[in-house]
């Protein structure tokens, strides 16, 4: 046989072997740190503090779970935080790409000083005291459900990924829709917005999964208003509850008798799948759209 047509035919076998390899080793150390969790947090917990839990409970038990859903207020959180994060979902998708789509146009006479003003605002930052005063003493939002959406209601790095989007798309449908009598609005909704669905997934994504996960806002506006709190913060104050119990058990025996079945590292490797499931159901719908939408709105031609 030729040696060069035999070194390709080898070629041809091994580099697909090799790379076969190398994501499966890859999937592996990826999926390895998700699943440990699981089975943490479906472990009995005086056992898990043994360690060296692998991919499946070495004790199976379900106490970690019923120690943080036994608490009714767990179900009141978990409303707010899917109400808000639906809420800011949707209003910053909505007041975004609409800013977006006006900055785009390039007969916008200020699009550019009002562009860097934004951006500006991604580098110079007024600081937390600022913000909170703004926030709890100007617009008088503290203690309420609406300090959870108007501070979330825009973003200037996702107005950029969107507004670049919308530069890409050709500029005969906007001038065809005018000619047919068509204003700015009617453009935007019934035109830019349907083709904009791709970086809007992507956007959603990230603002979604940002809302869903925070507990700060809670911490810092809503902490007096039990009603309000968000499951990331119920649940941080459960984990932080757990721990206290735990340091202040000076025995086994006694941090049985306190804790129970439960310890702080299964609650929290409970905690951690509780706050992920919902992404992780959502996250296969916008999938699709994420490698296009980021894409296509951080390359401009």
């Amino acid at each position: 046989m030729n040696p060069i047509k035999e070194r390709r035919i080898k070629q041809d076998w091994l580099f697909p072997l090799v790379n076969t390899i190398f994501l499966i080793l890859l999937m592996f150390i990826t999926l390895y740190p998700v699943i440990n969790t699981v089975a943490y947090s479906f472990n009995d917990g005086i056992d898990a503090l043994r360690g060296n839990i692998g991919l499946w409970p070495r004790k199976f038990s379900l106490e970690s779970y019923k120690s943080i859903l036994s608490d009714k207020s767990v179900f009141m959180a978990a409303w707010i935080s899917a109400s808000k994060t639906v809420l800011i979902t949707l209003l910053n998708l909505f007041w975004t790409s609409m800013l977006a789509y006006a900055l785009s146009r390039k007969e916008f006479v200020f699009r550019k000083l009002f562009t860097v003003i934004m951006v500006l605002t991604m580098y110079v930052n007024a600081g937390l005291i600022p913000n909170y005063l703004l926030i709890s003493k100007t617009l008088n939002l503290r203690n309420t459900y609406l300090v959870y959406i108007i501070p979330s209601m825009f973003s200037c790095f996702n107005m950029i990924v969107i507004r670049t989007y919308i530069s890409n798309l050709p500029d005969a449908l906007i001038e065809s829709a005018r000619i047919d009598g068509a204003g700015d609005f009617r453009i935007f909704w019934q035109i830019i917005f349907p083709l904009c669905k791709p970086v809007l997934a992507t956007v959603a994504l990230f603002v979604a999964v940002g809302s869903w996960n925070s507990w700060f806002d809670t911490y810092l506006y809503n902490g007096q208003k039990k009603d309000l709190y968000s499951l990331q913060y119920i649940l941080k104050m459960k984990l932080a509850t757990t721990q206290q119990s735990a340091n202040a058990a000076k025995t086994t025996a006694e941090a049985i008798s306190t804790l129970g079945l439960t310890t702080p590292i299964t609650i929290r490797c409970a905690i951690t799948v509780i706050a992920a499931v919902p992404i992780i159901i959502v996250y296969p719908f916008l999938q699709k759209y994420f490698v296009t939408g980021i894409a296509l709105g951080s390359v401009k031609e």
